[in-house]
């Protein structure tokens, strides 16, 4: 009896963290994302950038459906996705391509950033009302690391204007529906 009790209270436990662990996975493999890109590994960064809107698209399935929602798991998911898809792909993009422009590569690496916190700031204070507003971070972060692959064939320059197009869908107020 006192041992099913134990598991039971345990399982129980484990239950209410998985959410929060998923979310932690996401936030470790976007900080191993930036720690490659600055090592110059950048295939590999793209590869756990990738890894982590996986997880990622998988904590909030997880937080529903074991009905285990909170206001820490909203904010931790946020401060995550802050790293994993705003300074990870941003530290990419540099490192692959904006470096070259000196400190205008710098400026809009950064805008990207700061148009992603200011995002994901506004999204926690709304109301869930099943519409997201503007570009979600997460989006912007895979189409940016996305466009990696895309650095042999277009314009350097074209670098800039996908940093700064992205972080200005991030803080648009358009409406998109939540999938």
């Amino acid at each position: 009896m006192f041992l099913s009790d134990v598991i039971d209270q345990t399982i129980k436990k484990l239950k209410s963290q998985t959410a929060n662990l998923l979310t932690l996975t996401n936030l470790s493999l976007g900080g191993f994302a930036i720690i490659f890109s600055l090592n110059n590994q950048l295939n590999l960064s793209l590869l756990l950038i990738f890894l982590a809107a996986l997880t990622d698209r998988f904590d909030g399935m997880v937080a529903r459906k074991f009905n285990i929602e909170s206001e820490l798991g909203k904010q931790l998911d946020s401060m995550s996705d802050i790293i994993s898809f705003g300074v990870a792909p941003a530290i990419l993009i540099y490192q692959a391509v904006l470096f070259e422009f000196g400190a205008p590569g710098s400026f809009f690496t950064i805008l990207y950033i700061g148009c992603g916190a200011f995002r994901l700031a506004r999204f926690n204070i709304t109301e869930n009302n099943g519409y997201f507003t503007g570009l979600p971070i997460t989006a912007a972060g895979c189409i940016a690391t996305l466009s990696y692959l895309f650095v042999p064939y277009i314009l350097p320059v074209s670098y800039i204007f996908i940093m700064l197009i992205l972080g200005l869908l991030m803080v648009s107020t358009f409406k998109l529906k939540k999938v």
